[in-house]
């Protein structure tokens, strides 16, 4: 049987694990670049949060030093499991009462964090060492 497209799986999820990296380390970068760190720690600081500031900068520590560990194929199943739990906090605390679409039927709604968990939860079930079917 003919592959398709042309990938095997095998390439096919490190190429989803690359580009999954890439959408987080986008996102640390532009808040780093952009100087929006007081802004999110403001948001942080009114949901209630103490230590603000300690918080953002943990995030975006986790999101560049996770992605670039992500990316390189470490500790995969563990950074899967912290980048899912901050999309989960993410849901709660911004983007649930937002609803569910992000594009041109809403905005800031569930879907883009849904998909990235569910990418998230392909990655972490790699299993590297198993012989590839195709």
């Amino acid at each position: 049987m003919k592959r398709f497209p042309f990938l095997t799986q095998r390439q096919t999820l490190i190429l989803l694990r690359y580009s999954v990296a890439l959408v987080f380390m986008a996102h640390a970068l532009v808040r780093v670049i952009n100087d929006t760190i007081p802004q999110f720690s403001l948001f942080f600081e009114n949901k209630g949060f103490i230590y603000a500031k300690a918080i953002v900068w943990a995030i975006t520590v986790f999101e560049i030093v996770g992605s670039i560990a992500l990316a390189a194929g470490y500790f995969t199943k563990w950074l899967s499991a912290g980048f899912i739990l901050m999309l989960l906090i993410g849901i709660v605390l911004i983007h649930a009462s937002l609803g569910w679409f992000v594009g041109e039927h809403g905005t800031g709604g569930c879907e883009y964090s849904f998909i990235l968990i569910m990418c998230l939860l392909l990655i972490a079930s790699d299993d590297k060492n198993a012989k590839a079917a195709n």
